[in-house]
């Protein structure tokens, strides 16, 4: 039989079969041993093969293929540094929700998750969640934020889970799609998804007031089937992005802006670092691009991943 990973518990995965029926599937051990870097062979949007199996009182599966990955999204395992997560595959359309205070959402974190969206070929939008909670000024460093990343290139929309502020225009964006609803923890993904489909009851928690973050309330990523023509993957809250297997020769490549001036530089295989005559630190010079975007390029080009994550989380350390 072939079905799609709605849920991946480590062991077991939940698969939702051609026909509609669910199954609950074990993996064969040979794919664990297959090369795979990820600390997951399986990932919520997957689509397997599996046979179901007959020796069990309970009726289960046995998946025994993974299907090609149209995309997939990643992160650094968390406790194996040098094995990979797969946090979704097969995803159409990946919001970040950034909120500015409460949890903060640096820059840094932004740029990285934006450059492994751009990788992996997924379309990414920006959701500034809790507008109705900023003052004044708080709302006008949202709007500068914005603006930033919309002259990029991305779309970016202010929204209000609580009091379902642009929450049409969201879901106006998911149909037809597998969209997956991502950001640190306490940004408010459980309520957005709430406001979405509010039969799914997702549980929230308070943000914890000690370190101004979420505590976690969603432990593994799990697609849910919409009202309407959607789906939605909700992920655990994240708290580093690591880059991923990427030379550090490529990474220019997916910061848009950096992209379009590389035919300008002098050298072709230009870092944009300490190179001569180069397009970009030009543009830099004049302003005509942004100065907080170079500094996550820098940090990225020298794999300052440590220092990275006790400049923005110390209390990780």
């Amino acid at each position: 039989m072939t079905g799609t990973v709605y849920k991946s518990t480590g062991s077991w995965y939940t698969v939702k079969a051609e026909d509609g029926q669910w199954f609950e599937c074990r993996i064969k051990g040979k794919f664990r041993i297959q090369g795979i870097k990820s600390t997951n062979p399986v990932a919520v949007g997957d689509v397997v093969d599996f046979d179901i199996d007959t020796k069990s009182d309970v009726e289960t599966g046995v998946i025994t293929t993974i299907h090609d990955r149209e995309n997939y999204i990643v992160r650094k395992s968390v406790n194996l540094s040098k094995q990979t997560h797969i946090i979704a595959s097969n995803v159409d359309l990946v919001f970040l929700l950034v909120t500015l205070n409460n949890p903060p959402t640096f820059t840094a974190f932004i740029d990285r998750f934006l450059v492994t969206a751009e990788a992996y070929h997924i379309k990414a939008v920006l959701l500034f969640n809790k507008i109705d909670t900023y003052t004044e000024d708080e709302l006008l460093e949202i709007k500068y934020l914005a603006a930033m990343y919309r002259e990029v290139g991305y779309e970016c929309i202010g929204i209000s889970a609580i009091e379902n502020k642009n929450i049409d225009q969201v879901k106006e964006m998911m149909l037809g799609k597998t969209s997956m609803f991502t950001g640190h923890s306490g940004v408010g993904k459980s309520t957005l998804v709430n406001a979405i489909e509010p039969s799914l009851d997702i549980k929230t928690k308070q943000i914890s007031e000690q370190h101004k973050q979420g505590q976690h309330t969603t432990t593994f990523a799990e697609m849910f089937d919409l009202h309407f023509d959607a789906r939605i993957i909700d992920t655990p809250g994240i708290k580093g992005f690591g880059i991923v297997d990427m030379e550090p020769a490529e990474i220019g490549n997916y910061f848009p802006e950096f992209f379009a001036l590389k035919d300008q530089c002098k050298f072709n295989n230009c870092l944009h670092d300490k190179e001569p005559h180069c397009a970009v630190k030009e543009a830099l010079d004049n302003d005509e691009l942004h100065w907080s975007r170079y500094k996550s390029y820098l940090q990225m080009l020298s794999g300052e991943e440590e220092h990275y994550r006790k400049d923005v989380y110390p209390e990780d350390q």
